[in-house]
């Protein structure tokens, strides 16, 4: 299917969703207060927008993610390799991060505060555990699946431990990262309304729950929108950067649909 018809179907899915939103709400099946129509969180987008205000909260989540995001990544990528070179290492501190990963993120807010303050250190850490193990995860399970066969080639060839990891081990491990660092970049903007929850003034998350504390369900509909298109935005500028370096990962990178 081209890219094309795809992105035909995208936007025929969008509309038929906002036409049925804007049936119910102009026939008064719900109450406008629950669910405002169409046109109405239209006029407070476009009210948010004139003020400045959705630029300003959108502008601080953007930076929370993108620092959460990229320290989580840069901390799940050498932590995996590790874990695969070093079997001490990784007997030793593998059942700690098991018992972590059962935990969610938004339970250690109370100690997250405690330790880290209530400024933005609180809000991006909160991002790092949420984004953290898919990226970790699917890198180790790429590199369970490298071909030991290959890992054998490279040292009769003569490569050091690090030179089979660079050369071998890193590419072979490529397609089940991307679909890690693609559930992860999700999970970012999933974590971000909790991470703005408490003591911010400023970010998306923040704009939601003020909203709701006013009543304005029309506000609380755009932010929700909002983030939605970011993350979609995100997820296909990620997309298409992966495609474009790596091209032969296309088919992988769907998988991360699922």
């Amino acid at each position: 299917m081209s890219v094309f018809h795809r992105f035909s179907i995208t936007l025929f899915a969008f509309g038929c969703c906002i036409a049925v939103w804007w049936i119910v709400t102009s026939v008064g099946l719900v109450n406008a207060f629950l669910l405002p129509s169409p046109l109405t969180v239209w006029r407070a987008l476009a009210e948010l927008w004139s003020s400045g205000e959705l630029l300003r909260h959108t502008l601080a989540s953007a930076g929370r993610v993108g620092i959460g995001y990229a320290l989580a990544v840069s901390i799940a990528i050498p932590l995996a390799i590790l874990f695969s070179i070093s079997g001490p290492f990784r007997t030793f501190v593998e059942p700690l991060l098991e018992f972590l990963r059962q935990i969610p993120p938004l339970a250690l807010m109370p100690l997250l505060m405690l330790w880290l303050g209530i400024g933005e250190a609180q809000k991006i850490g909160i991002i790092i555990l949420a984004c953290f193990f898919p990226v970790f995860l699917g890198m180790r399970g790429g590199i369970a699946q490298v071909d030991r066969k290959l890992m054998e080639v490279g040292k009769v060839c003569g490569l050091g431990q690090w030179e089979i990891v660079y050369r071998i081990v890193m590419p072979s491990a490529l397609p089940a990262l991307v679909i890690g660092l693609r559930i992860s970049l999700g999970y970012s903007w999933r974590a971000l309304v909790g991470a703005e929850l408490i003591a911010s003034s400023a970010g998306l998350g923040y704009l939601i729950t003020d909203a709701q504390d006013l009543a304005r369900t029309d506000i609380v509909l755009a932010g929700i929108l909002v983030i939605g298109v970011i993350g979609l935005a995100t997820d296909f500028v990620l997309k298409r950067v992966c495609s474009r370096l790596a091209p032969w990962l296309a088919s992988d990178l769907e998988m991360a649909r699922a």
